[in-house]
C-alpha cells in the first residue's frame, strides 16, 4: 500500500519508487494476540485468490460460493463480504474488487489509473453490467453466471486484460501458513531437478549458520500398498501392491577429530535428524528464494513460528535488501515475534495490528495512526500494550485454585 512520508535512515532500502508521488513498501508485520483475527487477513487473500481464478470454470450454477460471514453481529451477518485489492501491473495501477453473499456476486468492479486519471473498464450491481473501456468484456454478461465473477468469464474466453490480471493472481500473489510449511517442500525439491537453482538453496542455508555443508537429495524406491477400489470402481478391499519412488534429503555435515581437525562427511536424513526449525527452513527456501528471484508477494502466516529471532530477522533483511531484492518483491507475515518491533528494522508504517473489540470484530491498523517519536523503541511494553496486540490475560492462580477445589 502506499506509505506516509517519514524521514528515516531506513527509507533508501525499505521502499521502492513507482513513479514520482507514490513509493511502496518492501515489507510488513502484522501482529495480533491468538485469535484475535490476523490470520483471517491471509485466509481472505487466499479466498480472493481461488474465486478469481476458479469461480467460472470449478463451480456451477447452483453451488454455494464458500465465503465466510461475520455471525457474532447480527448488523453484519446477513451482508455480503468485501474484497478489493490495488496493484501494478506492467505500470498500471488496477483496482479490482467484488462482494459475495453466499449465493451470488452482488457486485463487481474494475478500475485502471493511469497519470492519476481513473477510468472504469466494468462495473456490476448484481446481473446488471456496465462495460467502459473494455472490449473484451462486451456481449459476455450473458454468459456470466450469478454465482461467477465477470472478470474470470472475460478471461476465459481470451480476454487480453483480463487473462494478464487472472495471471497476476496465479503467479505474483501468495499466501502460505508457516505452520503447515511441510506442504511448500516440493516447491524447494523442484530447485534441485538438474541442479537448477541448487547452489542457490544451500547457499541460503548456511547463510543462516545450520551447520550444514551441503544437501543431497536421494530418490529411494519404496514399496506402497494402495486401495484403488474408488478410483477404479472396483470392489472394496481392492489392494494392490505398487513401487514409488521417494525424495528423501540428506544434510552433509562435517566430522571432526578430537584435535578440531576434519576427518569426514557424516550424512543426516533432514526429517529424522534436523531441527523443526531447519526442515521449516527447507520447506520455505525454495518459495523464499523464487519470490525475491521474480519480485513477487509473498504473504506468510504465522511466519516466525519454530524459527530463531535472529532468522526471523535475516529473513526480512532479505526482503529489505536492495542488493538481495532488486525486483522488489514485497514480504507480509503475521508474527508474535516482538524482538522484531525496533526501529532499526522497521518504519512505522511496516508494523500493523489486529485486536478484537468488545463484540469479537478484528480492527488492523497500523503503527503510523499513532505518535511515536523517531527514536522511540517500538518493542517495550508500554508501546505494545498502548497499541493492544496483547492477549488479555486472567489470573491463572485462581484457575488453578479452581481445580484442586
Amino acid at each position: 500500500s502506499p506509505i506516509m512520508e517519514e524521514d528515516t535512515n531506513l527509507d533508501a532500502n525499505n521502499l521502492f519508487p513507482i513513479n514520482d508521488k507514490l513509493s511502496l513498501l518492501k515489507s510488513a508485520a502484522i501482529y495480533g494476540a491468538n485469535a484475535s483475527g490476523k490470520s483471517n487477513l491471509v485466509a481472505a487473500i487466499n479466498f480472493m485468490k481461488w474465486f478469481v481464478l476458479n469461480s467460472s470454470k470449478e463451480t456451477q450454477v447452483s453451488d454455494w460460493i464458500d465465503v465466510e460471514v461475520f455471525r457474532l453481529s447480527t448488523e453484519t451477518e446477513k451482508e455480503p463480504s468485501f474484497f478489493e485489492i490495488v496493484f501494478i501491473l506492467e505500470g498500471h495501477i488496477i483496482k479490482y474488487g467484488f462482494e459475495v453473499d453466499r449465493q451470488q456476486v452482488v457486485s463487481e468492479w474494475l478500475f485502471q489509473t493511469d497519470n492519476n486519471e481513473e477510468k472504469m473498464l466494468f462495473e456490476r450491481d448484481f446481473d446488471n453490467f456496465t462495460v467502459g473501456d473494455f472490449s473484451e468484456g462486451k456481449d459476455l454478461s450473458d454468459k456470466t453466471r450469478s454465482n461467477a465473477l465477470f472478470l474470470s468469464v472475460v478471461a476465459q474466453f481470451n480476454g487480453t486484460i483480463s487473462g494478464k490480471i487472472l495471471l497476476w493472481f496465479l503467479k505474483n500473489l501468495n499466501g502460505i501458513s508457516g505452520l503447515q510449511d511441510g506442504q511448500y517442500r516440493n516447491k524447494t525439491l523442484e530447485c534441485f531437478e538438474g541442479d537448477r537453482h541448487k547452489n542457490d538453496i544451500i547457499k541460503f542455508l548456511k547463510k543462516l549458520d545450520l551447520g550444514i555443508a551441503d544437501i543431497q537429495i536421494q530418490n529411494t524406491p519404496v514399496f506402497v500398498i494402495s486401495d484403488n477400489s474408488t478410483k477404479y470402481g472396483g470392489s472394496y478391499g481392492n489392494l494392490y501392491p505398487h513401487r514409488e519412488v521417494k525424495n528423501e534429503v540428506k544434510t552433509v555435515h562435517r566430522k571432526y577429530d578430537a584435535d578440531g581437525k576434519q576427518t569426514a562427511l557424516e550424512l543426516f536424513d533432514m526429517e529424522k535428524h534436523e531441527s523443526d526449525g531447519t526442515n521449516k527452513l527447507f520447506s520455505l527456501a525454495g518459495i523464499l528464494l523464487d519470490t525475491l528471484r521474480t519480485g513477487k508477494i509473498l504473504l506468510i502466516d504465522e511466519f516466525d513460528a519454530r524459527l530463531h529471532p535472529l532468522i526471523t530477522r535475516e529473513l526480512i533483511t532479505l526482503f529489505n535488501s536492495n542488493e538481495i531484492n532488486p525486483r522488489n518483491a514485497q514480504l507480509i507475515f503475521t508474527t508474535h515475534d516482538t524482538n522484531l518491533l525496533s526501529s532499526k528494522i522497521f518504519r512505522r508504517d511496516q508494523i500493523w495490528f489486529t485486536e478484537k473489540d468488545s463484540k469479537g470484530a478484528t480492527d488492523l491498523y497500523s503503527l503510523v495512526e499513532y505518535k511515536v517519536g523517531k527514536d522511540a523503541s517500538f518493542e517495550s511494553d508500554d508501546i505494545i500494550g498502548k497499541y493492544g496486540a496483547i492477549p488479555f490475560l486472567g489470573s491463572f492462580k485462581e484457575l488453578i485454585g479452581e481445580f484442586h477445589e
